[in-house]
C-alpha cells in the first residue's frame, strides 16, 4: 500500500509534473486541523465502544477516572468489522504513510522553487523514508512493544498516530523547504555515519529481542547469555541487551538526531527542526521509566538481579 501510494505520488509529481504536491504544503494547517478532529472523534468512538460487553480492557486505562481512561484508552485492542485491529493499523499505516507523503510534498515545494532538491532535503527524506519502510517491513516487531501489549487505544495513541506523528515529524522537511541548505561532503558523510550508527543499534537490538522471544534456540541468538526468572521466562544479559537496558531507545534517538542535523545550526530559526530530537528524548526517558516500573512489577526480585548484571 505504501509503495503504491508513495511511488505514484513521486512519479506523478517529480516524474510527469501532473500532480502538484504543493497543494499539501499550502494546506498544511487545514490538514493538521482535520487530522486532530478525526483522531479526537476516533478516540471518543473507541472509548464509548469499550463499555460494550465482552471487551478486553487495558489495566492502564480502566481506573474509573474518565480523563485518565479516555487519555490512555480503556479497550486494549478495539476492532472494526471484527477483524481490523484499529490500534495496530493506526500505529503503522495512516500516520506513517502520511508522514512520508508530507516529506515528499515539502521536497517537491523546494524543487518547484529552486529547480532542484538539495542534498540536505534528500537526506531528511531518505532517512525518514527508510525508517517508515523499515517499520512496515518489520510490522511483526511492534507486536511486542508496550503500545500494543499493554496500553489501551485512547486519545493518546489516536492523536499521536494520526495527527502528531505525520504533522510534527515532517518538521525538518518543512524547515528545509523554506530554508534550503546544501551540505559539504564532510558534513554529508558525518550525518550518514550518525544515521548508520543509530540504525545499527535500533534494528540490531529490536531484531535480537524479537528473535529470542520467538525461538531462544535460533542460530542467530542461541549463543547469547540469559538469566532465568521465576515467571519461567528468560532475560537476555549479553549481546545488545547486555550492553544496556532499553538500548533500542538510544539507537532510535541517535537516528532522530541524524534527521535534524541536515538543517544545520545557523540562527534562531534553526532551533525549530531540533524540536523532534528534544521532544523525543523526553518521550523516551518517560517511556524508559514506565518500562522500568512495568518490568519491576512483572519480574519482582528477578528484575533487581537483572539490573545488577545489565547497566
Amino acid at each position: 500500500v505504501f509503495a503504491i501510494t508513495y511511488g505514484t505520488a513521486a512519479a506523478l509529481s517529480f516524474g510527469l509534473g501532473v500532480l502538484d504536491l504543493t497543494w499539501i504544503t499550502r494546506n498544511f494547517i487545514p490538514l493538521t486541523t482535520a487530522a486532530i478532529i478525526f483522531s479526537s472523534a476516533l478516540a471518543v468512538a473507541v472509548y464509548a465502544a469499550s463499555f460494550l460487553p465482552n471487551r478486553l480492557l487495558s489495566p492502564h486505562g480502566n481506573s474509573g477516572v474518565f480523563v485518565y481512561d479516555f487519555w490512555m484508552g480503556r479497550e486494549l485492542n478495539p476492532r472494526a468489522f471484527r477483524t481490523l485491529d484499529i490500534k495496530e493499523f493506526c500505529e503503522l499505516y495512516p500516520g506513517m504513510i502520511g508522514w512520508g507523503l508530507l516529506n515528499l510534498a515539502f521536497a517537491y515545494q523546494q524543487y518547484k522553487q529552486l529547480g532542484t532538491v538539495t542534498n540536505a532535503m534528500l537526506l531528511v527524506n531518505g532517512f525518514e523514508l527508510w525508517y517508515i519502510v523499515d517499520a512496515l517491513l518489520n510490522e511483526a516487531a511492534i507486536l511486542t512493544t508496550m503500545d500494543i501489549t499493554t496500553d489501551g487505544f485512547g486519545f493518546m495513541l489516536a492523536f499521536g498516530d494520526l495527527a502528531w506523528v505525520p504533522f510534527t515529524f515532517c518538521t525538518q522537511a518543512r524547515y528545509l523547504a523554506d530554508y534550503p541548505r546544501q551540505l559539504s561532503l564532510p558534513a554529508l558523510l558525518g550525518i550518514l555515519a550518525v544515521q548508520a550508527l543509530g540504525y545499527c543499534i535500533f534494528r540490531g537490538a529490536n531484531s535480537q529481542k524479537n528473535a529470542f522471544r520467538r525461538d531462544p534456540n535460533h542460530p542467530s541468538v542461541r549463543h547469547l547469555k540469559s538469566m532465568p526468572t521465576e515467571r519461567g521466562t528468560r532475560l537476555l544479559i549479553s549481546g545488545w541487551w547486555g550492553a544496556a537496558r532499553h538500548i533500542n531507545y538510544l539507537g532510535d534517538w541517535i537516528m532522530g538526531l541524524a534527521w535534524c542535523l541536515p538543517c544545520g545550526l545557523s540562527g534562531l530559526a534553526a532551533v525549530v527542526p531540533y524540536f523532534y530530537c528534544i521532544y523525543f528524548a523526553s518521550l523516551l526517558l518517560h517511556r524508559e521509566r514506565r518500562d522500568e516500573a512495568a518490568c519491576r512489577a512483572k519480574y519482582g526480585a528477578d528484575w533487581d538481579k537483572y539490573c545488577a548484571l545489565v547497566p
